[in-house]
């Protein structure tokens, strides 16, 4: 039901890694037009449906995890998309000399006041992934009518018809099989450290003014202080994930740069 990573198209490697509770299929409604121009490397998080098992709980099990899918596959160094706590690990990975760029959409860790903010994160989270495991039997179903599609992406998109129902469905039980908990647990102990004088790459910053998960502009001020050089992009009426919300926009946001 669930596979660990995509790979297809031709060009110069990209690197895709989607957000927390999600898979690499996240990224379904931009694979086509990338796969046009790059050599595509989705692979999903450790810890996540589909993904690696979590061997251990550190800062670095997730982009450990990416990283070994690039040596799998080949791949020294990559052009790296991420959403969410996928854009996290894109800027670890820069951090570790792995990206040739890193365009990263509404990235987790932004925060200033950490301990505050993070505390609502997980409520949300710890809260949602209740509901997700009571729902996920009936997913199809669920995503069969437009309430159901609308209440599944009303915190991640501002848009939803465009959205097939079976990718809902798909994202809805890999929410249930994520290992949310122990993510969560990690998350509040570490934090989101990066060693921001190691990325020497180009980065762009793209969020959306109506992101409900991480929005503006407290969850973006610890990356606007410490790239004051990034390419900075706000998507007006968009929300939490880009890449659901107006693939193509998207697309061109991260072929451009």
């Amino acid at each position: 039901m669930f596979s660990p990573s995509y790979r297809g198209g031709s060009g110069p490697p990209l690197v895709l890694i989607h957000g927390f509770t999600d898979t690499w299929r996240g990224w379904e409604l931009v694979l086509p037009a990338l796969g046009a121009r790059f050599d595509v490397l989705a692979a999903t998080l450790p810890g996540h449906a589909g993904g690696p098992r979590l061997e251990r709980l550190d800062r670095a099990v997730l982009a450990d995890g990416i990283e070994r899918a690039m040596d799998d596959a080949g791949i020294e160094t990559a052009r790296i998309a991420g959403n969410s706590l996928g854009g996290y690990v894109a800027l670890q990975l820069a951090e570790r000399g792995r990206a040739v760029s890193v365009v990263a959409f509404a990235p987790a860790g932004g925060w200033d006041d950490f301990e505050t903010h993070h505390a609502e994160i997980t409520e949300f989270f710890t809260t949602t992934h209740e509901l997700v495991l009571g729902a996920a039997p009936y997913a199809d179903e669920i995503m069969s009518t437009p309430e159901g599609r609308r209440r599944a992406t009303e915190y991640t998109t501002t848009s939803y018809e465009h959205i097939p129902a079976e990718l809902l469905a798909h994202q809805l039980r890999g929410a249930a099989g994520c290992a949310s908990e122990s993510l969560l647990e990690l998350s509040g102990r570490e934090g989101f450290p990066l060693d921001f004088a190691r990325i020497d790459c180009p980065v762009r910053l793209v969020w959306g003014t109506a992101d409900r998960v991480l929005p503006l502009p407290l969850s973006a001020e610890r990356y606007r202080r410490e790239l004051p050089d990034a390419d900075w992009i706000e998507l007006p009426d968009v929300g939490h994930c880009p890449q659901l919300d107006v693939p193509a926009e998207t697309v061109e946001l991260i072929a451009s740069f």
